[in-house]
């Protein structure tokens, strides 16, 4: 059939629309090299802080830059974003949520060129005092741990990044030695193996790190007749870390500031102890309550954070080991490190010193492991955790 100049435009006219959404398919504007956004995560109670802050991060600078307050929320002292850089979310470290003995967890839509969040939706966490929060690696679910009442808690993330109500639930039992710190459980930590099959719950009350079988489709907590790691007794486990090779995890234990090597057997989840170190100097004697422990991105140091005596420590990892030296300790220029973290280029660590209400940045360097403050320190109301998201 001959088509006509006229039957080509009608032709053109009734495609012209299906051809239109293709335009919309180009690929979002890259992200600036090297610029982020840091999210801050805060105390609200009996401070002048009013929830999450954001700030602007030059990472080939170490520039950190104030933003102004992203979100107003109650005591969002953890913060964790999804791998798709969308959405934050924040667990509300109260004891009371809705009349009920219970924290919460909010979900935040996040914008990554003006630093502002958008409220979606906050749920019951089930538990009292929640602490901490994390994503399964899929970002199908989010992860936390009820300090005060001693339980962990899974959460659906619906599309729109809103969480849905609990999927999964354990409720620890136990005590520890330390009748005043450990008179029951006390879920401080929780993350999914690097291949995330299991869920690794640390608990302070119980001196173990409990290893569940994680369902990543319906996001349930399945008990292992041989999913524990245990640390020295009344030792308190806080928080964990897995280096980049997944063969070995790092427990820091807040009540005698020491961490904790195992080796991890992926194909079961089970950890077996190499050896246990502290994190503070030989002659130091005064209060022990170890905070934060992260890995840097290239397998070579460990660090970790000493409140009272208000220092990084720094170790060398023995990369075939997985054992570590210590290289010494390094004051944080405030009080109270509960937090730092290692910037997304490995560059630069920002602690976080609640009590003197800053943020100091320190330069990492490649070879050693060595910090070196820059000489910047911005002012933060009770700082207590920072993530970071690629600015646009």
């Amino acid at each position: 059939m001959k088509i006509t100049r006229r039957l080509f435009r009608l032709v053109f006219l009734f495609s012209a629309p299906f051809l239109l959404p293709l335009k919309a398919q180009t690929p979002e504007k890259p992200a600036a090299k090297g610029q982020y956004i840091a999210f801050v995560g805060t105390y609200t109670s009996k401070t002048t802080s009013k929830g999450i802050y954001a700030y602007r991060f030059d990472a080939e600078k170490g520039q950190l830059t104030p933003i102004g307050v992203a979100a107003e929320t109650a005591d969002p002292s953890f913060l964790a974003v999804d791998p798709g850089g969308k959405y934050l979310y924040a667990v509300n470290e109260i004891g009371n949520f809705n009349g009920g003995v219970s924290g919460a967890v909010s979900a935040f839509a996040i914008h990554a060129k003006t630093g502002t969040l958008t409220f979606l939706n906050q749920v019951p966490t089930r538990g009292a005092g929640p602490c901490y929060v994390s994503l399964d690696k899929n970002g199908s679910f989010v992860l936390v741990a009820n300090y005060d009442s001693g339980s962990i808690a899974s959460f659906p993330v619906h599309e729109d990044g809103s969480l849905g109500t609990t999927s999964g639930f354990v409720q620890h039992s136990g005590s520890g030695p330390n009748k005043e710190r450990q008179e029951g459980p006390h879920a401080h930590w929780i993350g999914t193996s690097p291949d995330n099959r299991f869920a690794l719950a640390v608990d302070l009350g119980l001196d173990q790190v409990i290893v569940y079988g994680f369902d990543s489709s319906k996001g349930i907590f399945t008990p292992l007749l041989s999913g524990f790691a245990k640390v020295k007794p009344g030792a308190g486990p806080r928080h964990l870390a897995f280096h980049p090779s997944g063969r070995f995890a790092y427990v820091l234990s807040e009540m005698d500031s020491s961490v904790t090597v195992f080796s991890y057997q992926a194909k079961n989840g089970a950890f077996s102890s190499l050896e246990t170190i502290s994190a503070l100097p030989k002659d130091y004697s005064g209060s022990r309550e170890a905070a934060e422990i992260a890995v840097h991105p290239s397998g070579k140091f460990l660090y970790t954070s000493n409140r009272g005596h208000d220092s990084i420590a720094v170790f060398a990892i023995d990369e075939k080991k997985g054992t570590l030296k210590s290289l010494g300790q390094v004051l944080t220029g405030g009080k109270t490190p509960r937090h730092f973290a290692i910037d997304p280029t490995g560059a630069y660590l920002l602690a976080e010193n609640q009590e003197s209400n800053n943020i100091v940045i320190f330069h990492i360097d490649p070879l050693t492991g060595s910090l070196t403050p820059t000489g910047q320190t911005v002012d933060a109301p009770s700082p207590v955790c920072i993530t970071f998201v690629a600015a646009q």
